[in-house]
């Protein structure tokens, strides 16, 4: 097959389309809200928050609401009360994190025990299926990654503040509690927005990964956000294409391409491999 065709031929079926519009939206909004994510330190909170939307799904499910509803209302429901746990209780954050990480969880495998049959629907969000998502789903991505995207692209400033320095945030009058408790609601509709594309299990991959690479290529943070939205969108239609052609699934091909690049970035990059300074001054040596 010829390279044109190679690119083209996929995209003549409807569900290769919209899989490829919800993973670059998915992408790029993984991106954006992993950069803060990886440099306030809280991937094991995206973590907790992609399982804790499970028994909103579950819960929706059985009432005959809106899936995504249900899964949002309980990732921000978790997000906040993480927050509020913390300050209220003096824990650590991670403690706070592992509590109602485990009671949310363990209560939607409690409501979905009580559902009779075989729910394919449910399932699909738990290990992921881009290539399912409809009409209507697409829509609801969309919308949802838009609210995230405008949001935070408005007060990126405030929330960089906030999280290099909230001293000195909250002496200039910046209400860094709203702040965070606004970051970790938009944490929680960012996981319901990527938990049809790459499944609950894997999808804190998504939100890290291409941010955790780009900070290892870049320095500023203007730089690191647009390079992991490369890195994201790149990410996206590869492992679309492989799991097409390979006949994989396409969630984990996504996420094992976003590992390949930080492996890579982990071994040749500025930083840590290959041709950071240190590297090549060795290299000199031993010549």
């Amino acid at each position: 097959m010829d390279p044109i065709g190679f690119l083209v031929h996929p995209m003549v079926y409807g569900f290769m389309q919209r899989g490829l519009v919800a993973a670059l939206i998915v992408g790029v909004v993984c991106a954006v809200m992993g950069t803060f994510v990886v440099l306030k330190g809280l991937a094991f909170i995206g973590d907790a928050v992609s399982h804790a939307a499970f028994p909103g799904l579950v819960v929706a499910y059985i009432i005959g609401a809106p899936l995504y509803i249900g899964g949002a209302v309980a990732a921000i429901a978790t997000a906040l009360a993480i927050g509020l746990v913390t300050r209220r209780s003096r824990l650590r954050f991670d403690t706070s994190v592992g509590v109602l990480f485990a009671g949310t969880f363990a209560f939607g495998v409690m409501m979905f025990s009580t559902i009779k049959g075989y729910v394919a629907d449910l399932l699909g969000y738990l290990l992921g299926n881009v290539l399912a998502i409809g009409v209507g789903d697409l829509i609801q991505v969309a919308i949802l990654g838009a609210i995230v995207l405008v949001i935070v692209l408005a007060i990126r400033k405030e929330l960089l503040f906030a999280t290099f320095d909230p001293l000195g945030a909250a002496a200039s009058g910046l209400p860094v509690t709203g702040l965070e408790y606004l970051l970790l609601a938009l944490l929680g509709v960012t996981i319901v927005v990527s938990i049809q594309t790459v499944g609950i299990i894997m999808v804190v991959s998504m939100l890290v990964t291409p941010a955790a690479t780009a900070q290892l290529l870049v320095i500023r943070f203007g730089r690191m956000m647009a390079v992991a939205v490369v890195l994201a969108g790149v990410s996206a239609v590869l492992g679309l294409y492989l799991s097409y052609y390979l006949n994989l699934a396409s969630g984990a091909s996504i996420v094992l391409v976003e590992t390949l690049f930080f492996v890579i970035a982990l071994m040749l990059g500025p930083k840590t491999g290959l041709l950071s300074r240190p590297g090549r001054r060795a290299a000199t040596v031993e010549a």
